[in-house]
């Protein structure tokens, strides 16, 4: 019986598809059953894991569990697109002018997950490798993030699936397509305090407990603080007020409660029990000393986490180098990703496009950057599976 012929995949025409799903998070918008369709078409093992409201999609080629397993970890699922009005396009409309592709989700990261699909379905048609490629596509990461990648991997525990090693598709080069890959990310948290006084006039200051002056002080010694100077592969951590809020529009009022709020990046000088623990110390010396009560919340979004640099790092390091002529930094830099989940997995770095336009008005990729990254993606799964040098 002749093997059925599987057909090749256009990275950018895909990412167009994509746009056209309305995958405004949690909306799953036709986004993944469309990949879903084209997976299963190349002949990989597809699997919806939902939960909580998401939409997930799992996708395996080759046998479970297989030690010799690389993944592919991305979102379909986008921030909105605000005013229509203020794009010069359809941001859902996909359009290709230009040598880019114009869009909501075009830069991040429905284009990431256009080409490691593409790469994906190109080196199972080609030359299957003696392995399993897995690809674990989420409806959450611009959302809670609950339901999402852990979610996924949650069922990948229960199930017996693995990955032994992980590529995140994000958006990773600042600039220059090639420049920058992550292999790790800063930890990420925020505090919430409440300070608790006694309303009164403020004629006579003396018949309340003003709440300000003890919240004023706490965040200046915050602000004023230097966490670190930073690590071998971190840059210093940061805090930095966002809120300060009264909610007292009287100008003859001491209120009665103040709230502020602060989020602090960090690296691996610190963990987020040490740094929730100083907030709570700092929080209760500035309250003792005004004589009120500072309440004080902590909230994590990840901890901090690094894959020191290596065979994964270099893996992907020549591939980049390979297909742009540009040799990449290996780099910390930056916000979140699903990558602080997986971590936990398996050994993770992250390589995508230029980020310049993601969540901004007329976000768009350039064509060629698309296919350039498929190439980067379908030389990696060379590499890791032996065909060539890499």
């Amino acid at each position: 019986m002749t093997k059925p012929e599987i057909p090749a995949i256009d990275p950018v025409a895909l990412t167009a598809d994509l746009i056209r799903c309305r995958s405004v998070t949690p909306e799953e918008g036709g986004a993944l059953v469309l990949l879903q369709s084209v997976l299963e078409a190349a002949g990989f093992t597809c699997t919806r894991v939902d939960r909580g409201g998401v939409p997930n999609l799992f996708a395996r080629w080759g046998p479970r569990g297989h030690p010799r397993s690389f993944g592919f970890n991305g979102h379909t699922d986008v921030v909105p697109a605000g005013n229509p009005a203020d794009w010069t396009v359809d941001p859902f409309a996909a359009e290709i002018r230009e040598g880019k592709v114009w869009g909501r989700g075009a830069c991040d990261m429905k284009s990431g997950v256009a080409a490691f699909v593409a790469a994906a379905v190109a080196k199972v048609a080609e030359a299957p490798p003696d392995g399993a490629i897995v690809l674990t596509i989420t409806g959450d990461e611009e959302g809670p993030a609950k339901d999402g990648t852990r979610a996924l991997l949650d069922w990948m525990a229960q199930e017996g699936e693995e990955m032994a090693s992980c590529l995140v598709g994000e958006p990773t080069c600042p600039e220059v397509m090639g420049e920058m890959i992550k292999i790790g990310r800063r930890g990420s948290m925020t505090g919430y305090f409440t300070a608790k006084g006694v309303q009164g006039h403020a004629a006579y200051p003396q018949r309340a407990r003003n709440p300000l002056p003890a919240l004023v002080r706490l965040l200046d010694r915050l602000a004023g603080h230097v966490l670190d100077e930073g690590t071998a592969h971190f840059g210093p951590s940061t805090l930095a007020i966002t809120t300060v809020d009264t909610g007292n529009p009287a100008n003859n009022v001491i209120p009665a409660a103040a709230r502020a709020t602060v989020n602090i990046r960090y690296n691996d000088s610190h963990t987020g029990a040490s740094l929730a623990e100083w907030l709570r110390a700092e929080a209760a010396r500035a309250g003792a000393e005004f004589g009120v009560e500072i309440a004080t919340e902590v909230t994590f979004s990840g901890d901090c986490f690094l894959t020191p640099p290596g065979p994964l790092s270099d893996l992907v390091a020549r591939a980049v180098t390979a297909e742009t002529g540009v040799t990449p930094v290996l780099s910390t830099s930056g916000g979140t990703s699903d990558a602080r989940f997986i971590k936990d997995h398996c050994p993770v770095v992250e390589f995508g496009l230029v980020g310049r336009t993601m969540h901004m008005v007329d976000e768009h990729a350039e064509e060629a950057h698309i296919r350039q990254l498929a190439a980067v993606y379908r030389r990696v799964l060379d590499g890791y599976f032996g065909v060539n040098d890499l």
